[in-house]
């Protein structure tokens, strides 16, 4: 969970209304690198507002951050490596070559979002995307989360 990369994550939260689970990826947006889950960790439950979406949709949700008995992680990856900015290429070459692959990792986001609703999860998170996702890598994705969620085997 230190390697930089493309990778999926859910928190799993225990609040004092039961489990709740958020579902994320690393691979900016903006710019063509893809960071640690480790280092996604600390900022959902900072005060950044534009990178707390966990503490946030917490407090949407009636549900102090502090009042939850545990948080857990889970992570998978990294899927991609990271692209990064190399010297002999410019920031649009390498947002050129990140694009795709951010593109399927939300893909592949939204799937395992709505695969765990779907398995009778309470996810606090919607994701938004149209994104095409290879289904081998569907499988290695659902594989390994069904290890910490085992209701998405049957999905």
């Amino acid at each position: 969970m230190l390697q930089r990369g493309f990778w999926l994550y859910v928190w799993r939260v225990e609040t004092p209304i039961g489990e709740r689970l958020y579902v994320g990826r690393t691979g900016d947006s903006s710019s063509p690198h893809a960071t640690a889950p480790y280092t996604r960790l600390g900022q959902h439950l900072g005060f950044a507002k534009t990178q707390n979406s966990l503490r946030r949709l917490l407090g949407e949700a009636g549900i102090e951050p502090d009042s939850c008995a545990q948080y857990d992680l889970v992570s998978f990856g990294p899927i991609f490596p990271e692209i990064g900015l190399t010297p002999d290429q410019d920031r649009d070459e390498q947002m050129a070559l990140h694009k795709p692959i951010r593109d399927q990792m939300a893909g592949l986001e939204k799937k395992l979002r709505d695969a765990l609703v779907a398995a009778g999860y309470e996810v606090l998170n919607v994701v938004h995307s149209k994104k095409q996702f290879d289904s081998a890598h569907w499988l290695m994705v659902r594989t390994a989360f069904s290890e910490h969620f085992p209701e998405l085997k049957d999905e």
